[in-house]
């Protein structure tokens, strides 16, 4: 990237949340001292550099801004950490107790991966616990293990109440426990109006692409426009994930860029005013986010899609940067655990990418002779993966090398399918027939993302295996770095596009 392509950026809100993020990291994962520490010696920052700020010149302010917001977020996750470290159920964890507990569901229960009879997971927020006879009203989240009778059919929102056994929690994240129950919730209290609405829509649009589509491609649909996979069936599943494809069956920043670019198309044909277009916009936002559901994957996804329109609607790439630090800086106050949240944090480095450093990639690739929508397709792709692969690596150990180029395949069609899904699901409450109708227009670039997910899936070395942590976020980084820079040389560019043509000549004859 050129010095006049980093200047393009505003990127003075960079160090602050970078800052908050690393203060919140440390609260979360190093508990409430640690992050008090971190406070005190951020606020002792901050006076020295008051003092000496005649001899640091314009470095002054920049640093005095990091040091406030390490300071503001680092107590925060103090106090976040201390209410966790003195929660009665963290001290009850040890003695593996049993607990009766209400609360309200918080996202869409998921399947789990254990051996055995099927399972899901589900979080809950808590209200109150019943532990060893004594009731006690408190706040927190718990991860309920169930069986998947009597707990796949709840929405967030649903009041239950629960009785299981304690268990210590898989990760670091400010959940209390595990609560693993072995029969059907005690008390489920029934969906609110809004709840009741949303489920009808997801439900009404999973009976519509079963009417209209083949089973692989009826159970595609409706995680690809609103998140719902719970007809995805598993052999589907796994082509998606060997293939760098799971994240099109879940709602990410794109659903929403996709989904506010087309309300905008037709604002703009229709030439209303801004006003009004904002307007329209925000609407179709709130609504989405309720039909999708409003977990805080959902919510995280709302803001970066939001913010990725920003960028490549308007084309005011200096205020991307900013609203995406913003972004950040506002989520990680109001949900402290999304700091070591991976989606979160693929989701920040996605949208990144796509700001930052795609456009420069659409550039080079213009000035090499291609055409804008190949350039776009290419280059969108190539640094949403490049971006990405490391976290994934790191938290896998595992690295995709079919991604790039399955991504690419299906980017045509991602777009369609989820405009068409979504007028198809506004149509399916209350006239099933045409929505049926419609989502018929999407078999056949359902058919092709199937088909590129379970051909891409089967390559021989779809995968290759990464050291996990840090050593396999360095390896992939330098790996990738390494393949940048060399694409400045003809020679190499030459070869890359000879092998590339190669393996896809290659890999047509095997298809057929």
């Amino acid at each position: 990237m050129t010095e006049p392509q980093i200047r393009a950026h505003d990127v003075r809100l960079v160090p602050a949340a970078a800052a908050g993020w690393g203060a919140t990291l440390v609260g979360v994962l190093g508990g409430s001292v640690l992050a008090a520490v971190m406070a005190v010696i951020s606020g002792v920052v901050v006076a020295v550099v008051l003092c000496c700020r005649a001899r640091l010149g314009a470095a002054a302010s920049g640093l005095i801004a990091m040091s406030v917001v390490s300071c503001c977020y680092a107590g925060a996750a103090a106090v976040h950490a201390a209410v966790f470290e003195s929660s009665p159920v963290t001290a009850a964890v040890q003695d593996r107790a049993w607990i009766s507990a209400a609360g309200s569901v918080v996202e869409d229960p998921r399947r789990s991966r254990s051996p055995g009879p099927p399972m899901v997971t589900i979080a809950v927020e808590l209200r109150r616990i019943d532990l060893a006879g004594t009731p006690i009203e408190l706040g927190g989240r718990l991860t309920v293990l169930a069986p998947s009778d009597g707990w796949a059919h709840l929405v967030p929102g649903q009041q239950v109440l629960v009785r299981g056994r304690l268990a210590e929690p898989t990760r670091r994240n400010l959940t209390l426990a595990v609560v693993r129950v072995n029969g059907p919730p005690l008390h489920v209290q029934p969906p609110g109006t809004v709840a009741r609405a949303a489920s009808s829509v997801r439900t009404s649009l999973s009976s519509a692409a079963a009417d209209a589509l083949p089973a692989d491609r009826a159970g595609v649909l409706p995680g690809l426009v609103v998140g719902d996979v719970s007809t995805l069936p598993e052999d589907v599943e796994t082509d998606f994930r060997a293939a760098g494809l799971t994240h099109l069956t879940a709602v990410s920043g794109a659903n929403f860029a996709i989904l506010l670019g087309a309300v905008l198309l037709l604002t703009r044909a229709a030439a209303l005013g801004p006003r009004t277009t904002v307007l329209i916009c925000a609407v179709v936002l709130v609504a989405f986010v309720v039909v999708a559901r409003p977990s805080p994957s959902v919510l995280r996804a709302a803001v970066m899609g939001a913010v990725g329109l920003l960028a490549l609607v308007t084309g005011r790439r200096r205020q991307a940067v900013p609203a995406l630090c913003t972004a950040v800086l506002g989520l990680l106050v109001w949900l402290p655990q999304l700091a070591v949240d991976v989606g979160f944090a693929l989701s920040v480095a996605a949208t990144a990418g796509l700001v930052v450093v795609a456009p420069v990639w659409v550039d080079w690739l213009r000035r090499h002779g291609w055409g804008r929508g190949a350039a776009e397709i290419v280059a969108v792709a190539s640094a949403a993966h490049a971006v990405t692969a490391p976290i994934v690596a790191g938290m896998s150990g595992t690295l995709s090398v079919v991604g790039i180029a399955a991504n690419m395949a299906v980017a045509p069609v991602v777009a369609p399918i989820t405009v068409v899904g979504v007028v198809a699901a506004a149509l399916a409450p209350w006239a099933s027939g045409p929505a049926s109708l419609v989502l018929r227009l999407t078999d056949a670039p359902l058919a092709w993302l199937v088909l590129v997910a379970e051909r891409a899936g089967s390559v021989p070395g779809a995968s290759i295996g990464t050291s996990s942590g840090a050593g396999g976020v360095a390896i992939v980084v330098a790996a990738t770095a390494a393949i940048v820079c060399s694409l400045r040389i003809r020679f190499v560019r030459w070869v890359i596009g000879g092998v590339g043509a190669a393996a896809s000549i290659l890999w047509i004859v095997w298809s057929v």
